[in-house]
């Protein structure tokens, strides 16, 4: 934009009119045609970094992709429509999607039922956060709407097909690995204590000691232990509905409620009318929190299954999400497989893909929850973490407000941290 110097090279007077020229005409003129919109004062770069710092921040990446945004635009990016992993990450997507289709002020729903037989039919429609605080209110108000006795429990999931393991989970006894299920307590996880003795307590104040701590604790060396209680291939299901069962005895007998009977699973008949519906003292916005902070790959399929279900009607299943998603991501934001694909929602699935460019411009939508996200050094973010996958995704803070960034590291050196840092400065230089 400005004259050459080759120009003036061989006459002092020249130089002179040069700088006069620059200070008084030229510069003058380009500040009103970059305000009008017309021509910028400096040339942008397509990618936004100097060629020392696009070098030197790729030299770390073996098989990854980033994009950063500033004030609505691209400052940085690298393989922008590539697919890679997500990981955890993904967890985003998921509670957008269910933010929007459900609305943030969503409460799941559990039913109660009784028959002449002072029975007591559960069913669930898929709560994450039908926990031992939650079951403890829920049997006062019981009590309150005139239960006085309850003797069989039965716990009806029908409201999701027998929903297999997430792609991705392993029949572990990690919590990560938990089973969903539309009726389910405390995440299908269960803390329990073990003395030295052998003797079997609970581990947290909320929850009663149960016969079924002894069961899962068989196994166990004395100490402290969480353990999703969904890891056995077989019996996984049942398991799951004993330990509702029994947690819900449990506060039936604080509350001094008569009765006694056996525990099972069994479809809620058709005649029988609702004695109870009880709504969850979280909304969907309560719930993200959680999800996000604690990455808790259960929750976030459980909202995943509940999308589906809300599209194409009970009984959930991974395929009706699937579809759920994939529309919802095509007709809001234009988005096919060569920019995404959802296969679960929790990112434990290695056939979960998104590219940079998909991902900066669905955070784009999620900036106005964006405080319902992890802060980490000034940063809101997400990671993102399975063998060979290293991933971020959030925003950073400028004079602005909030700008997107995502990082997609597919490759087995984790350089994640180091690349963060490199484009934070670069959004910070910029």
């Amino acid at each position: 934009m400005f004259l050459p110097p080759y120009f003036f090279r061989r006459n002092e007077v020249w130089c002179v009119i040069r700088v006069f020229l620059q200070k008084y005409f030229i510069l003058p003129i380009l500040f009103v045609l970059s305000v009008s919109g017309a021509v910028p004062l400096a040339p942008a770069r397509a990618d936004g970094m100097g060629n020392s710092t696009k070098t030197a921040t790729e030299s770390l990446i073996d098989n990854g992709g980033y994009a950063v945004k500033k004030n609505n635009r691209y400052i940085a990016e690298h393989n922008l429509h590539t697919l890679y992993i997500p990981a955890s990450t993904i967890k985003i997507v998921t509670a957008l999607a269910t933010l929007d289709l459900l609305g943030p002020s969503y409460r799941f729903e559990t039913f109660f039922y009784r028959d002449i037989h002072d029975n007591l039919y559960i069913k669930g429609f898929g709560d994450p956060f039908l926990i031992s605080e939650e079951v403890a209110v829920i049997v006062r108000k019981l009590k309150e709407l005139g239960c006085t006795t309850i003797n069989n429990i039965y716990l009806d999931s029908t409201a999701f097909a027998q929903v297999a393991l997430t792609d991705g989970a392993g029949a572990s006894d990690n919590p990560y690995d938990a089973q969903n299920s539309a009726l389910a307590v405390n995440f299908n996880t269960i803390h329990i204590r073990k003395d030295q003795g052998g003797t079997v307590f609970s581990a947290e104040e909320q929850t009663p000691t149960l016969p079924f701590m002894e069961k899962l604790a068989e196994a166990l060396d004395p100490g402290v232990h969480r353990v999703n209680i969904s890891q056995e291939k077989d019996s996984g299901h049942d398991f799951i509905s004993r330990y509702v069962g029994e947690l819900f005895r449990a506060f039936q007998q604080q509350e001094n409620i008569a009765g006694e009977g056996i525990i099972t699973r069994r479809k809620t008949p058709e005649d029988l009318m609702v004695f109870y519906s009880h709504q969850s003292s979280k909304t969907l916005e309560d719930i993200i929190g959680p999800l996000m902070l604690y990455s808790n790959n259960f929750i976030a399929n459980q909202l995943f299954l509940a999308l589906g279900a809300q599209k194409y009607n009970y009984p959930a299943t991974w395929e009706k999400s699937m579809r759920a998603m994939a529309d919802y991501l095509h007709k809001k934001y234009n988005l096919a497989a060569k920019d995404i694909r959802i296969f679960e929602g929790s990112g434990l699935s290695r056939k979960n893909r998104v590219s940079p460019h998909a991902m900066l411009q669905l955070l784009d939508s999620f900036k106005s929850y964006a405080n319902l996200l992890p802060q980490e050094d000034g940063r809101l973010l997400k990671s993102g973490t399975l063998q060979g996958v290293y991933c971020y995704a959030g925003y950073f803070r400028g004079n602005g407000g909030l700008d997107s960034f995502v990082l997609l590291l597919n490759q087995g050196k984790n350089n994640r941290d180091r690349v963060l840092d490199a484009l934070e400065r670069l959004y910070h230089d910029n």
